[in-house]
């Protein structure tokens, strides 16, 4: 348990510190573009190499694909909420929080999953969260800045959702020992699913946006090295 504690919040940290560096300085789009665009590349490797192939390893193919489709709807069912709730607000930068909290429950459930099983952290998964969650961070709290929200609430409202994440971890490693196989599969697909739906919607576009025409490199490059990453534990 105290495993899944200190990976968990290990990962999370990358929450505060990107809302931290946000703070600190204003920072070019380009260079935003091309942290989501790595990000982006790393989170293909952790759903394809950490999350697909490991829950067909521990569970049946079904299980993985009934959890793909319950993340993917109910991901996509929340960011809608979350985008109308923002539509017409100054404030866009607390809907990318709460996208940062969407993305991180699942991703933490399953690296808290992963060590009770004895499997070690997944190094390819931790650095895809941690690289990923980076931008999040950094582009929200700028918004909430421009909004008129003082740094000690951005930064008691990012603590807040790496705390959550971070017990998400804990809750994994709980679950885990009396999970069944194709229970921890169909968390792994929901993982998956809603990672997906995000990185379509969110994360990739914000990066060609903003990154220009080597976001796609340097996704590729993101998702190499989080292969690479993948098989160390």
């Amino acid at each position: 348990m105290g495993a899944a504690l200190g990976w968990g919040a290990l990962a999370a940290s990358s929450l505060v510190a990107g809302a931290v560096l946000g703070l600190a300085r204003s920072w070019p789009d380009r260079m935003i573009g091309v942290v989501l665009a790595f990000g982006a590349g790393a989170l293909i490797s952790a759903v394809s190499f950490d999350l697909a192939q490991e829950g067909a390893r521990v569970g049946s193919a079904g299980a993985v694909g009934l959890g793909l489709g319950l993340g993917a709807v109910i991901y996509y069912l929340l960011d809608r909420a979350v985008e109308r709730h923002a539509r017409g607000k100054s404030d866009a930068g607390a809907a990318l929080a709460i996208g940062a909290f969407l993305d991180g429950i699942p991703e933490q459930l399953v690296l808290g999953i992963g060590l009770a099983a004895g499997d070690g952290v997944s190094v390819g998964l931790l650095a895809a969260i941690f690289v990923s969650n980076l931008p999040e961070a950094i582009g929200s709290s700028t918004d909430m800045r421009a909004a008129g929200r003082s740094p000690r609430q951005i930064t008691r409202l990012w603590v807040a959702v790496a705390v959550i994440c971070t017990l998400a971890s804990v809750g994994g490693y709980a679950i885990a020992d009396t999970a069944s196989g194709d229970l921890q599969a169909t968390i792994d697909g929901f993982a998956a699913g809603a990672l997906l739906v995000m990185l379509i919607d969110s994360m990739i576009p914000e990066a060609v946006a903003k990154g220009g025409r080597i976001a796609g490199l340097v996704t590729v490059l993101g998702f190499a090295v989080a292969a690479g990453l993948s098989g160390i534990s």
